[in-house]
């Protein structure tokens, strides 16, 4: 019987290496804030021949930290989305390395990293090999309609990107964010053999089917307060919707969590269970 992988729940550090597991190393980039956390989490999977997992952002310190570490090691870079604290990196590290740039592309909603010009693109279960490790490629659209995981299957290490963060929920923005593709994507993970989840933003998280069903009751349980908003207050706009589905998080997160309600409103009317006339919500058939 194979022994269970030793995962390390270490600390965020900014432009250092962080083991995590026997292949993988994080790496944080300065850019945290509201909307990133403590930063983008940059991964090194590998040991001779080394894949980067979403380079992230403009910032030399994080680059240089990653160029170092990597010392003419680096062969592929691979992307989990085109959003701007993810991809950007990538063609300057590629420039610099030669390495291979993997990911897929989304028509620009204007939050897209248009730089990001990978080889080629994934579909769902794509299994991207070497010598010495394999990432199977999940398609799991939701946050993004591009957005991919990458599962180690050596270590059974998913790399979530912003399909899951720790420590928060992930806001979906439409017309690139889907709410409905987004569950369904999560209740994917559910198939397949997952130890931990290493996301974008945050800490190792070491109970991943527990956390993945803990997301999708979250979103099910906010998607039943936003129908008893509709329900108590029809013919109105997404922003009077907010402070009624979102009564238990501050005011100052509602100009966030409104992107979050439409797109929950956009998954009901998709099941035909709300209707939009003039910019104003109605529930239907609920």
């Amino acid at each position: 019987m194979t022994a269970p992988i030793e995962f390390q729940q270490a600390d965020i550090v900014r432009f250092q290496p962080v083991q995590i597991s026997p292949l993988a190393r994080r790496f944080t980039a300065g850019n945290a804030g509201i909307m990133t956390g403590p930063g983008t989490n940059s991964y090194v999977v590998g040991r001779d021949k080394l894949a980067l997992i979403d380079p992230g952002p403009i910032d030399d310190e994080h680059i240089d930290a990653i160029l170092n570490y990597c010392a003419g090691r680096l062969r592929w870079i691979l992307v989990t989305h085109t959003h701007r604290d993810h991809s950007p990196a990538a063609k300057i590290i590629a420039e610099k390395t030669g390495a291979e740039v993997y990911g897929n592309i989304i028509e620009s909603d204007g939050r897209q990293d248009d730089t990001f010009d990978p080889l080629c693109g994934f579909v769902h279960n794509d299994v991207f090999t070497t010598a010495e490790f394999n990432l199977r490629v999940l398609f799991t659209p939701g946050h993004v309609g591009n957005h991919l995981c990458y599962l180690l299957e050596e270590e059974k290490l998913l790399f979530t990107g912003d399909h899951i963060m720790q420590g928060s929920t992930v806001v979906i923005i439409p017309p690139a964010g889907d709410m409905k593709l987004y569950i369904e994507s999560l209740q994917l993970l559910l198939n397949y053999p997952i130890a931990a989840l290493a996301p974008a933003h945050g800490l190792l998280v070491l109970n991943p089917e527990l956390e993945i069903k803990k997301l999708i009751k979250h979103r099910l349980l906010r998607e039943a307060k936003v129908i008893s908003a509709l329900q108590r207050q029809p013919d109105s706009t997404p922003e009077a919707l907010t402070p009624l589905a979102y009564d238990d998080t501050v005011p100052q997160l509602h100009s966030i969590a409104q992107y979050s309600l439409y797109a929950h409103l956009l998954k009901l009317q998709k099941e035909n269970k709300a209707v939009e006339v003039d910019g104003k919500w109605r529930g239907i058939n609920l």
